[in-house]
């Protein structure tokens, strides 16, 4: 019997690097969607759809985010994103507040996160994707 295949929440600075061209990073991302082991979250579908540049890239990218999982962010999960927050800036730190949401996602619903932005090592308990 086949494992249940470990669930990776894409952030948007790897979608970027999908999307643009041939990378380590976009063909780590095809075998995962290929596995069928991708998730979406809002904050991840906005960042990517407020910076479409053409209609062509509209098609591609919606065609591909509106057909995978999505996970939603409730009311537990928005307090949660506030205490990471916090406790992060008390150590003078500061970390987008988009960033800390989709890391928030990622820990309540055990998925790893998949990101080429060092910052998201600084949430605790936030499994990493590493090519």
């Amino acid at each position: 019997m086949k494992n249940k295949p470990m669930r990776v929440l894409v952030d948007t600075s790897v979608w970027i690097e999908f999307f643009k061209a041939n990378s380590s990073v976009s063909n780590n991302l095809e075998l995962l969607l290929i596995e069928d082991s991708v998730e979406i979250c809002g904050v991840v579908l906005f960042e990517l759809l407020q910076g479409i540049k053409s209609e062509s890239e509209k098609l591609k990218i919606k065609d591909i985010l509106l057909n995978l999982p999505y996970v939603e962010i409730n009311k537990n999960m928005w307090q949660k994103s506030a205490e990471i927050s916090l406790n992060i800036k008390k150590k003078g730190y500061t970390i987008p507040f988009s960033d800390i949401l989709i890391g928030t996602l990622a820990i309540e619903n055990n998925f790893s996160v998949f990101t080429l932005d060092k910052h998201f090592e600084l949430i605790p308990e936030l499994a990493l994707y590493k090519i």
